[in-house]
Order: C-alpha cells, then structure tokens, then sequence
C-alpha cells in the first residue's frame, strides 16, 4: 500500500462509514484516501486528485439482470462494462445499471459514494479478473470523496467476489 502520501489520513481523520466498520470486522487493512468531491468527475477526478493511474481506481456498479435481481460489478475506472458479455457471463438475456434510487436503497451510500463493503442488502458481487492482477486497488469507503486502498484479494475473501470478462 502507498504510504507517506499527503492524502493518506491517520485513523481518525477519515469517516467512519458502513463500509470502514465492514473492513475492521473482517480484519481488512486499508489505507483512508480523502480527495475533493466533484459531481460528475468519476474515476478521473480521483485519479487525478490522488496522483495515481485511473487503472487502479476500481467503481462499485449497481446493475439488475432482467428478472430485477441487483448486484455489484467492480469495474477499472479507465474501462466500461460491455452489458451483452456480462449477460452472456451471467447467463441472463439482459443487464443494465439500476437506476440511482434504488441503487441507493440497495446499498445504504449515496451515488458517487457506492462502496462494495458493508452494503444495506448483501448482494451478489462480481469483478473483472484483471483487477486481481494489481497489487492494490482504491475503491469507495461509502462516502463521496473518500476511498480506501486495499490489496484486491479482500474483494475474493470478504465479498466472494466472482471473477469476470466483460471490460471494453
């Protein structure tokens, strides 16, 4: 984990979310990421407000196949999903993103603050394979403008992470 830098927060600087009580739980050690919130700016505006590739910066993706089912894709933030392959991975006619309201409702956090950990109905969660190959991930903490840095082997061991295909 990257240490030393002016955006790392000591223990009681950052929020104590859902998601930060769901890592101490689990025992997943993580490093607290303030960086100014913009609406609109995505994995960019982090990337660029933490200093690091947007490659590393993974976004929590509420989507519903098409019986309404939600779960969770984790996603590159320099990469989209492709619908049809992960369809086609799930075995399902359609998915698309849930619309922000239930979103929300699904996971107890705010658009733009949407963190896989600690979420208000457990949901299936799936992960793009070649996010295991990095050596740490920044994610949401469950707060906009805060994010975590976590070795992305918790996403397989507390979440059961599936992994998958489906980046463009």
């Amino acid at each position: 984990m990257v240490r030393g830098r002016s955006q790392a927060m000591a223990k009681e600087e950052y929020p104590i979310t859902q998601a930060v009580r769901f890592l101490r739980e689990k025992k997943i050690g993580f490093t607290a990421h303030l960086y100014p919130f913009a609406d609109h700016g995505g994995t960019h505006h982090v990337s660029e407000s933490l200093h690091i590739p947007e490659h590393r910066v993974i976004k929590t993706l509420v989507m519903e196949q098409e019986n309404h089912e939600a779960f969770i894709v984790l996603m590159h933030g320099d990469r989209e999903v492709s619908t049809k392959q992960l369809a086609r991975e799930l075995n399902v006619k359609r998915v698309e993103p849930c619309d922000m309201k239930d979103a929300q409702r699904y996971t107890g956090y705010l658009v733009g603050g949407i963190s896989p950990f600690g979420t208000r109905t457990r949901l299936p969660v799936y992960a793009e394979s070649s996010i295991f190959d990095l050596e740490f991930i920044f994610i949401n903490g469950g707060k906009r403008g805060f994010m975590v840095e976590i070795d992305p082997v918790a996403l397989e061991t507390v979440l059961n992470a599936r992994k998958i295909h489906a980046a463009i």
